[in-house]
């Protein structure tokens, strides 16, 4: 593989973050996932996670402030001057501006954004499931609809902004989790 500092971008419930799971064993680089950063500064209960924990309860985005100091924290840590796999950030096209000025004061770039791609009702009825064997709180309907809606609205935007860069590649993401990691593997060839 020779992309080694990439993001996965995708809706809510498209298995980012178990590709990332798969690809940090064959890579050896961090999943940086915002995401899991602010779920445990809420279970921590935090200032930060608080404040979180009252946007991600009603499936809205948290502020581009908190989620940018918490990547840049992140990001200048050791573990991830080799490489790292991005996961729920950015989420916007003012985080993906900030990640590469923060990006440019390490030395670093992005080298590919892959997209995967799922239709929106199987993806509900996924994360209506995952929520009954996780206990999820912030995965109720009325919340997985909303989360849809912000995504699309706030995050697809995305997708022109690094097909513009020339690093977006979109992959297919319904079938196998081995098949969706098998696409992904050729795109970060």
């Amino acid at each position: 593989m020779t992309a080694t500092r990439f993001l996965l971008l995708g809706p809510p419930g498209a298995g980012k973050g178990t590709q990332a799971a798969l690809l940090i064993e064959k890579m050896a680089v961090p999943q940086i996932s915002t995401g899991d950063m602010l779920r445990e500064a809420v279970a921590a209960g935090t200032e930060i996670g608080q404040i979180a924990k009252t946007c991600m309860d009603r499936g809205e985005l948290v502020s581009d402030e908190i989620v940018i100091g918490v990547a840049r924290e992140r990001l200048a840590k050791d573990d991830a001057s080799k490489g790292f796999i991005l996961d729920g950030f950015p989420r916007t096209v003012a985080q993906a501006a900030a990640l590469d000025e923060m990006l440019s004061e390490l030395g670093q770039k992005l080298e590919l954004c892959v997209a995967i791609a799922v239709e929106e009702e199987p993806l509900v009825q996924r994360l209506l499931k995952r929520a009954e064997i996780e206990g999820r709180a912030d995965d109720n309907e009325e919340t997985i609809r909303n989360r849809m809606r912000v995504y699309r609205d706030q995050t697809e935007p995305l997708l022109d902004y690094y097909r513009g860069k020339g690093i977006l590649a979109e992959v297919e993401g319904s079938g196998t989790v081995e098949d969706v990691a098998e696409r992904i593997g050729k795109v970060l060839e």
